[in-house]
């Protein structure tokens, strides 16, 4: 027998024990033994009829509250046990809130104390009304987006495509009186920020310790989970392709569906009274997600990774994620994740719980992966994990010609398509449009730069192949046949990422580009041409100093 979350053993009674008295109250109950040592011996009790009569009359008084107080024996010598039940209203000691938790007793105050007092009161933190903000300051373009979801998703009537924001906002239960809920002014407010100043998301790509870029993801919580999902697989992750027979396959180092759940999780189950935004770090080995958040009273990491009922941190947010169809009811956040992984192949996710700190999630990237990675990026060496797993090299040395296949592929479409851009800018050029008139310098330039992708493609390809070549003989055994990866039916294409990156930054240059998707500058400079011609992006002001728009 040891003390615990309901055990608490003191030699003798003092009056200053009944804050643990209150702590208990205000937690889960327990026992508090008068009369036994730390060590758990039974040492006796003086005056033992005094303090059955005594404590009882001084817990009401001070408390508030009723315990049982009983006269127990252990190898003949007497001690004193008060039973204390849990308490569903609030209960303080001069002005105090005490609080158990593990073996410790806790004083409540600040945030914590905010926390525990709505707790008490039945109320969440989202669920709290919020002062100075009104329908009419509210984003229409999300509560659009909102109606469409709901409407597919079909948990909420279809006439909720013809409701008002002010119906959706009943509908969803975000107003109490003549006051928006804060979890109104997270769904659906464009700069949620000014009001609650944590409420972002945070993505670096590291190197060790240092931070090679970063972005810092803002508005409302349906964008910042569009947003962040599209960052990690456009800018932060690159796909390995490979081909089954002439159909091209995309392959990320994590499962979409479970990156998006986990980053569902975190903006719903993180505690926003938390000085500090979510965290996302991405390595070249593993992506780690950050939430100041914490588990339910009582739970452990088996209960979170196993079945485990639906108790969201808040209620309000998750139901209006719930009805949008963007997440389940049943508390199996954590089994899709797992399940995503498995399908795919890919490892299992890491749960870690740091009590002061919050929940972290990590995604290890697998051997395979990061060997074809950095086969496929011109790395001379293997990473580490590859080299303790040779059925892991081999099966990337399958992969390798499938990416030159790629790498050189590409140039070879750019040069095709190259002549037909020079004599469709010579043709521009002479149509003399008002843009030619006024920068004759930029029209020149732009015929100048597709003569250098005309010449620059073909040494582009033969480099690209050259390297790679070098890299298989130098580091693994000649290519054996290719076994085609697993179709990956939710990667976007290269055209794809390159618009998301467009609009993300619109001043991004062709190199850059070339960077972040994993393919050549003249690549990127064919899939631009493409996007220009077909009418989805321009390009406004100077050739090199000018910012990209995407029209559809």
């Amino acid at each position: 027998m040891t003390e615990s979350q309901h055990v608490e053993w003191k030699e003798s009674w003092r009056d200053d024990y009944l804050k643990w008295i209150c702590g208990f109250a205000n937690a889960q109950g327990g026992v508090l033994q008068v009369g036994r040592n730390d060590r758990g011996k039974v040492v006796g009790v003086k005056d033992v009829l005094r303090l059955l009569e005594e404590i009882p009359n001084k817990v009401q008084s001070a408390l508030g509250i009723i315990v049982d107080v009983n006269l127990r024996s252990e190898d003949g010598t007497e001690y004193v046990e008060i039973v204390v039940g849990p308490y569903p209203n609030p209960i303080s000691y001069k002005g105090e809130f005490h609080y158990r938790s593990g073996s410790t007793k806790q004083v409540l105050r600040g945030a914590e104390l905010n926390r525990f007092l709505m707790r008490k009161h039945g109320r969440t933190w989202d669920d709290v009304p919020m002062p100075g903000v009104r329908v009419g300051d509210l984003d229409g373009a999300a509560f659009d987006e909102f109606r469409k979801l709901a409407a597919a998703s079909e948990r909420l009537p279809v006439d909720v495509m013809e409701e008002s924001n002010t119906g959706v906002i009943e509908k969803l239960n975000l107003r109490e009186g003549r006051h928006l809920k804060r979890a109104a002014v997270l769904l659906f407010h464009s700069t949620p920020q000014r009001f609650i100043g944590e409420a972002y998301v945070k993505i670096g790509y590291f190197r060790g310790s240092e931070l090679l870029y970063q972005d810092v993801i803002e508005g409302n919580l349906f964008t910042q989970v569009d947003r962040i999902v599209d960052l990690l697989y456009t800018k932060y992750t690159r796909a390995l392709v490979s081909y089954r027979g002439v159909s091209r396959v995309e392959t990320f180092p994590v499962p979409r569906d479970a990156i998006r759940e986990a980053v569902v999780n975190a903006v719903i189950h993180r505690d926003y009274t938390r000085p500090a935004p979510s965290q996302i770090r991405v390595y070249d080995d593993r992506i780690m997600l950050w939430n100041p958040g914490r588990l339910p009273e009582g739970w452990s990491l088996d209960k979170l990774t196993g079945n485990h009922p639906s108790q969201p941190h808040n209620p309000v947010i998750a139901n209006a994620f719930f009805r949008a169809g963007l997440i389940e009811a049943w508390g199996r956040g954590v089994q899709r994740i797992m399940a995503s992984c498995k399908e795919l192949g890919s490892p299992l996710p890491e749960w870690r719980i740091e009590p002061e700190d919050g929940l972290w999630v990590e995604f290890p990237f697998s051997a395979r992966y990061q060997a074809a990675d950095a086969r496929a990026a011109g790395k001379a060496r293997v990473p580490e994990t590859a080299q303790e797993s040779p059925e892991a090299a081999q099966e990337t040395v399958q992969e390798v010609p499938h990416a030159t296949q790629e790498t050189t592929q590409e140039p070879r479409e750019t040069a095709q398509e190259t002549q037909e851009t020079i004599q469709e800018v010579a043709s521009t050029t002479q149509e003399t449009p008002e843009t030619a008139r006024e920068s004759p310098e930029a029209a020149q330039e732009t015929v100048q730069e597709a003569r250098e992708t005309a010449q620059e493609v073909p040494e582009a390809a033969q480099e690209t192949a050259l390297e790679v070549l070098k890299t298989i003989q130098e580091g693994v055994p000649p290519a054996q046949e290719a076994e085609p990866t697993p179709p990956t039916t939710t990667a976007p294409t290269s055209r794809e990422r390159i618009l998301a990156l467009l609009k993300a930054e619109p001043r991004i240059t062709r190199r850059l580009l070339a960077e972040r998707i994993g393919i050549t500058p003249s690549g990127v400079k064919y899939h631009l041409t493409k996007l220009r011609k077909a009418g989805i992006i321009r390009h406004v002001g100077p050739t090199k100093a000018g910012r990209w728009e995407v029209l559809k």
